[in-house]
């Protein structure tokens, strides 16, 4: 018996915001969190194009005919695909000029979970009692943290500590890299916006972990954002490498079921 996700997910408006420019994916062998942005609109439109694009994608990368190399090359070409898709909706509405949106998703093969990362979307791993970032956030404060610059305390508050350096906003800017991870039963994995994680530390998202499971832990991260006044949407997903039996449906989160 294969392996498969199975995914608890929520997405919420935060505290501040009129609408919700994040979107999110489930299914039994891809997970997916998108963060909208631009006015008029424009977020949720960008970040409903990359996630109705992966799951356009599914079930081709399930297809047990596929190879390992033709299933990478197709998982980072889709992004190539969703800026393509964002560029000619913002040329056919140009209200919308300027919309773009992150992504970070998951696809899990036999035994790996290969990355597919662009923005500042987070892909954690929880393993064995040890919480680990995955992804590398495309940011400008992250190039300054590399280079010395600044300390992870002077980002904590910095105004521009979400500019983002890579971003899908269909100009052909971007680099996406595919990383690849060993995957078994009893493993898990936690996606989310970054609306949580401004808010939330890591020391505070893993202590929460240790303490709920499943919709709880989900309900539990939301709150506790909400609790330091929910400036942005925030949209996270707990996600547990299972056997196929238990995998999750899929479902349209978000922005994207909208």
């Amino acid at each position: 018996m294969g392996l498969a996700f199975k995914t608890y997910a929520i997405s919420d408006l935060g505290l501040h915001r009129d609408g919700n420019e994040d979107s999110a994916l489930a299914a039994p062998r891809i997970v997916a969190v998108a963060d909208g942005m631009g006015g008029h609109a424009g977020g949720e439109v960008a970040s409903k194009i990359a996630i109705l694009a992966l799951a356009d994608l599914e079930p081709i990368l399930s297809d047990a005919n596929i190879d390992s190399d033709s299933r990478e090359d197709l998982l980072l070409n889709i992004s190539y695909e969703i800026d393509k898709q964002i560029s000619e909706r913002s040329k056919a509405e140009p209200e919308l000029s300027g919309m773009g949106t992150t992504l970070t998703a998951l696809h899990l093969a036999e035994d790996s979970v290969e990355l597919l990362h662009i923005g500042d979307s987070r892909c954690y791993s929880y393993q064995e009692g040890k919480f680990i970032q995955l992804s590398y956030d495309h940011t400008v404060m992250q190039e300054l943290l590399d280079q010395g610059r600044l300390t992870p305390e002077e980002v904590i508050n910095h105004p521009q500590r979400s500019l983002l350096t890579q971003a899908l906003m269909g100009d052909s800017g971007i680099d996406p890299a595919l990383l690849i991870f060993p995957a078994k039963i009893g493993d898990n994995f936690l996606l989310c916006s970054d609306g949580l994680t401004v808010v939330l530390s890591d020391q505070e998202i893993n202590k929460l972990i240790k303490k709920n499971s499943g919709d709880e832990l989900v309900s539990a991260l939301v709150e506790a954002v909400k609790a330091k006044g929910a400036p942005d949407n925030v949209t996270v997903l707990w996600v547990e490498v299972v056997e196929s039996s238990d995998a999750t449906k899929k479902i349209l989160i978000g922005a994207a079921n909208e």
